[in-house]
């Protein structure tokens, strides 16, 4: 059985999201190369994800999980291979119609992409002007259902009380938090976000991660995280796909039975007599 295909695990707390057969992402046989194909950032990469599931991306810095993302909402093109997202191939999309397909796919930056300057309410407010016909200027310029339901997604991420508090006096934490509110503000069907837990701490990275878990048990949004941080992975995820060199080298569901040296051979590298190197472990291990 295809890992996509298999019954999704439970959450820390203890929620499962709805399982689904309908495939919302397929990547067939994706190669991205840069410099004229002298740098290869993904290599012939193949995988599926059903609806409503948590995935987490793993790998090494440069392995290629923010290209791989980014191929997702057609942000980056293909050299060859296939990406289809909600049942259409996004490289054959241009204009409206690619348009049309990033309105269902929220994106969640490592660096917020938040405007600090205007209030929480109002950056929420703006995750709906694809939703709206002209610009808006200021909280009062969107109808109050929408100002509402702004609020109820601050509440979702424990920030309602904030909500006319300037953006940038909130944490980092607090920051990412009203950056996801703004992606669910969007109504997404599929929200990729790309190391959104970089330059937090493990507390606060947690109240994140479950932010975007409950996004897929209450709303049944497929949300494919890309992560560093292996315990994260393995308590948040509902399966983890592993790449190396922009291949993929891991595609397995998280579950009571999942071994995480396996997990953890995706942080190895090859030296060039063939000899694993323990990048990971060696740089957790020195000194500093």
């Amino acid at each position: 059985m295809n890992p996509g295909d298999s019954p999704l695990s439970a959450g820390p707390g203890g929620e499962t999201p709805r399982a689904s057969a309908r495939t919302v992402v397929a990547v067939d046989g994706l190669v991205k190369t840069f410099d004229n194909g002298r740098v290869t950032a993904l290599d012939r990469v193949t995988f599926t994800v059903p609806e409503g599931q948590l995935t987490v991306i793993i790998g090494l810095s440069g392995s290629g999980k923010s290209t791989l993302l980014r191929h997702l909402n057609g942000m980056h093109q293909p050299t060859s291979g296939r990406v289809e997202v909600l049942g259409q191939t996004v490289t054959e999309l241009s204009g409206k119609r690619l348009r049309a397909l990033r309105r269902d796919i929220g994106f969640v930056f490592q660096s917020f992409n938040i405007v600090g300057r205007v209030s929480c309410l109002e950056n929420v407010l703006s995750g709906a002007l694809g939703r709206l016909k002209g610009p808006r200027y200021g909280v009062l310029s969107y109808p109050k259902s929408l100002r509402r339901e702004a609020l109820d997604q601050l509440e979702r991420v424990g920030l309602d009380d904030r909500a006319f508090q300037r953006t940038d006096t909130l944490s980092g934490g607090q920051q990412q938090r009203v950056a996801i509110a703004r992606t669910l503000m969007q109504k997404p069907r599929v929200v990729l976000a790309d190391e959104p837990v970089a330059s937090l701490d493990p507390e606060i990275s947690g109240q994140v991660m479950d932010v975007l878990f409950r996004s897929c048990v209450e709303d049944n949004i497929t949300v494919l995280c890309s992560l560093h941080q292996v315990d994260l992975a393995l308590g948040w995820a509902n399966r983890l796909i592993g790449l190396r060199d922009g291949a993929l080298v891991l595609d397995t569901p998280v579950d009571t039975g999942l071994d995480e040296a396996k997990v953890m051979e995706v942080y190895q590298r090859l030296d060039p007599t063939g000899q694993k190197v323990h990048e990971y472990r060696d740089s957790v291990a020195a000194p500093t």
